[in-house]
């Protein structure tokens, strides 16, 4: 991640402890929640492979069961500023947290197919106006000396709560509706803190998203690469569970596997945004690519040896949220600072695309060659990311490390208010780096 330098010689800065204290006390409400509505969702996303092994679903029908949460999140994406606007940021919020608490809780009593698909897509919706919601309040909260810091705080919140979901998960048995109605609970707890002490905002404003032909025109490796992306994080969230479940590793174990995929990324963040600021990004895009592909290949090789499939998960998962973060920046290292908005906006659909297509392609692998297909598609998948980014660069010539934006790490969840205010951000600090002459290397 890029170092926030200050915009201003010869100004006292406060010591970093307690400047960092003054902008966590003004969002840890907002913060809080969102780690126990991670912790909600990152349940039902784990446990809908294990319910479903245990209902006899098949890989291809827990694939559109995946699928329909990504149609509603990129639906919800869409509607919630209009909803925002018309009611405001309280009662959306509330409203969208009380039918996502209200369909976890349904899952356990209509165990068919058909209809856990409805309800993935309304849950999926659901959050994603959570999402906008509560990153239009954490925008509007921050200013421009501490939203890095905020959105730093905030996409780490979000990792925790579903790593410790997973935890939660060995307290029970996913063949009662226990789990199911702890992960309503907490998505319900999740409000308190936030309707409590968080005051209403203006309303949500997203730029219109860019066409995807002109999207394509500014960033080829940006949108094929983000649309492949979409891809990979889809099935490592919403299949990870069905494969291990179908290659029979206990509850605990596939808890332990889905949270290594988000482990990796929480720490392989770091030293990639380090790096991203001070190479040629499509270099570090193939590398990072590479290194998933192989760490599949590893996974698909070892025929499930528990710790080599724990340390492949940890690796293929640990690239693909950097890999996201890195695309929206290079994306918007060859745009204009007016065309950057409506840029993320192109960029999230784009994604949304990916993450509906690739649950499908991998459930009908699975189905036809086996669960260990899980791994040849997101190889494969990863392989392509890799051999485009290879070719984009015989295609453009570089641009100087100087004239790149900075890094912030975005998770792929997060909305499209998120992503234009880490643009923003970045763009804002590329611009005070080279006001100060201070080059990122």
């Amino acid at each position: 991640m890029s170092r926030a330098k200050p915009r201003h010689e010869g100004i006292p800065q406060r010591p970093k402890g307690h400047f960092m204290f003054q902008v966590l006390s003004a969002v840890w409400a907002l913060l809080l929640g969102i780690v126990f509505i991670m912790l909600g969702n990152g349940m039902h996303f784990t446990l809908i492979g294990l319910r479903g092994g245990i209902e006899g679903f098949s890989a291809s029908e827990l694939a559109i069961i995946t699928s329909g949460y990504f149609v509603g999140f990129l639906s919800g994406a869409r509607l919630s500023p209009v909803l925002i606007r018309r009611v405001g940021h309280v009662r959306v919020f509330a409203a969208l947290g009380s039918l996502m608490s209200a369909g976890l809780i349904s899952f356990p009593l209509i165990t068919e197919p058909w209809a856990w698909t409805v309800l993935r897509l309304l849950v999926g919706f659901c959050m994603s106006g959570v999402y906008v919601t509560a990153e239009s309040w954490l925008n509007d909260a921050a200013n421009n000396e501490t939203r890095g810091k905020v959105l730093s705080a905030y996409m780490i919140a979000q990792t925790l709560g579903i790593i410790g979901a997973q935890g939660l998960l060995t307290l029970g048995d996913a063949g009662t509706a226990v789990l199911f109605i702890g992960a309503s609970v907490l998505v319900s707890l999740s409000l308190t803190p936030i309707l409590l002490s968080v005051t209403p905002v203006p309303a949500a404003e997203v730029a219109r998203p860019m066409p995807l032909r002109d999207l394509f025109t500014g960033s080829p490796l940006g949108t094929v690469g983000i649309f492949l992306l979409g891809n990979v994080y889809a099935t490592q969230s919403g299949m990870g569970a069905v494969f291990g479940s179908q290659i029979g590793l206990t509850a605990a174990q596939v808890a332990l596997f889905v949270a290594m995929l988000f482990a990796g990324a929480l720490l392989m963040q770091y030293p990639i945004g380090w790096l991203s600021d001070r190479m040629d990004r499509r270099k570090l895009i193939f590398g990072a690519a590479a290194l998933g592909a192989a760490s599949c290949g590893a996974g698909w090789i070892t025929g499930g040896g528990l710790w080599p499939l724990m340390a492949s998960a940890f690796f293929a998962g640990g690239v693909t949220t950097p890999l996201y973060a890195l695309f929206l920046a290079y994306t918007n290292d060859a745009l204009s600072a007016e065309d950057m908005p409506a840029a993320s906006g192109g960029l999230v659909f784009t994604f949304g695309l990916g993450a509906i297509a690739g649950p499908l392609v991998t459930g009908w692998a699975m189905q036809w060659l086996g669960p260990f297909a899980f791994w040849l598609v997101l190889g494969a998948t990863f392989g392509l990311i890799a051999i485009y980014a290879l070719y984009r660069m015989t295609q453009r010539s570089m641009i100087p490390v100087e004239e790149t934006e900075s890094y912030l790490g975005v998770l792929p969840t997060a909305s499209t208010v998120a992503v234009e205010a880490a643009t923003a951000w970045a763009a804002q600090q590329a611009e005070s780096d080279s006001d100060t002459g201070d080059d990122k290397p």
